[in-house]
This record gives structure tokens, C-alpha cells and sequence, in this order.
């Protein structure tokens, strides 16, 4: 084991505390350490971007130390094989929607999304409509119509009633529609047409997009961006 990597996991132990394991299991986080998104952050920006340093904590199997991993990680350097193996060791929402922040930013980013939306894997189907959800906030430079094309996808996933994965899908939608009025105009009328499904989950989700999409907080904040 590189010496970097023993000493970021001497960190992390440092700042375990246990007796956080059983309020983090109620949320769904299989925590090993018991430390926090606002300890890791820090110790992330610390420690830099690392390529190296971040497959040595992901191959040490702590959940917390393969959240750190996608913080460290550097996009540019991560290759789709890294990616396929590291989506296949997702076992939790919190995993797989921190380092979703890092596969965002790939250059697979949109292939891997449209992959894994038809995989079967909980926790890979979430990660597609996550890298969605987070390129719709992050990625200035895209084009209205790669979120538009992936509407379909949305209405395919949507059917799906696992718990995490139609909250992603929702979150995905929502996300698009609140990137700009056409987006919204298009996840609005995606929405609608999902709660006129015969799923359950589908109207779940058409429901709760519409909900926040429609809302007057949301097409003010539209209008005034529209406005310039």
C-alpha cells in the first residue's frame, strides 16, 4: 500500500466516531467509520487531486474511504473501465451519488448514463439518472437537446419502483426542468404525461417533478434568468 494511501485512511480513522453507525444505518449509509460528508470534504481538499491515491481508497473497501476516492479523483484520468468497475461496488445511495459528482464530469459521462439506465443493478440504475441530475446542474456547456433525448429514458425509468432508483429518476427530471424555460416547458409536459400512467412509480414521479417544476418559487426563477 502507498504511503499516501495508509496515511489519508490514518486520517480517516482519526476521525471515526462510532457511535454514529446507528443513526447513519437509518438513513441507508452502511458506514464503516462513522465519519461525515462535512469531515470528508475537508480532508478531500487537503489531500488534492490524487489519481493514484484514489483507486488505493477505493480498493481498501471502506465506504467512507471510497467516498473520499471520488472526491480526490481526477476526471480526466479515469478510464470507462474504472468507471464499470467502480459502479459495480455500489451498495449504497450515498455512494453511488457522491462519486455520480465525479463521474459527471468524464469524458463517458452521457454514455454511461444512457448504459446503465437499462441495467438491472439497483444502484447502477440510480447512477445513470444521478450523472444526469448533476450534469443538468453543472454543465453550462450542454446544449438543451442532450437533456431532451434523454426524456425517453426518464419515462422508461421512471416504471421502475425501487425506491432509489425513482428517486433519481425524479431527480434527473426535476434537475432538466429547472435548467432553463424550454427544459422546463419539456419536463413539465414529461411529467404530466407520467402521471397518466397505469405505474404506480410513473406517477409517483410525474407527481413529484411536476409539483416542484410548476411551482411559482421555480418559474420565477426562470423568467428571471430568461430575463437576463
Amino acid at each position: 500500500m502507498r504511503r499516501a494511501v495508509r496515511e489519508a485512511l490514518d486520517e480517516l480513522h482519526a476521525l471515526a466516531d462510532p457511535s454514529r453507525l446507528e443513526g447513519m444505518a437509518r438513513y441507508a449509509i452502511p458506514a464503516d467509520l462513522g465519519v461525515t460528508i462535512y469531515e470528508l470534504r475537508p480532508l478531500a481538499k487537503r489531500l488534492g487531486s490524487d489519481h493514484e491515491l484514489a483507486l488505493g481508497l477505493w480498493g481498501s473497501g471502506i465506504h467512507e474511504a471510497r467516498i473520499l476516492a471520488g472526491f480526490v479523483d481526477d476526471p480526466a484520468l479515469i478510464t470507462e473501465e474504472q468507471m464499470e468497475d467502480w459502479v459495480a461496488d455500489f451498495d449504497s445511495w450515498d455512494l453511488c451519488d457522491q462519486v455520480c459528482g465525479l463521474f459527471e464530469q468524464t469524458a463517458f459521462a452521457w454514455k454511461k448514463a444512457r448504459e446503465w439506465s437499462r441495467r438491472g443493478e439497483e444502484f447502477v440504475k440510480r447512477a445513470a439518472f444521478a450523472i444526469v441530475a448533476g450534469l443538468a446542474v453543472h454543465d453550462k456547456a450542454a446544449g438543451d437537446g442532450a437533456f431532451v433525448r434523454f426524456l425517453p429514458t426518464i419515462r422508461r425509468g421512471a416504471a421502475d419502483d425501487r425506491n432509489f432508483v425513482k428517486k433519481a429518476v425524479s431527480w434527473a427530471l426535476r434537475n432538466i426542468g429547472k435548467r432553463n424555460l424550454a427544459l422546463n416547458a419539456a419536463a413539465l409536459e414529461t411529467a404530466d404525461d407520467l402521471r397518466g400512467s397505469a405505474s404506480r412509480s410513473a406517477r409517483w414521479v410525474g407527481s413529484d417533478a411536476a409539483r416542484e417544476l410548476a411551482s411559482e418559487r421555480v418559474q420565477k426563477r426562470l423568467r428571471r434568468k430568461a430575463r437576463g
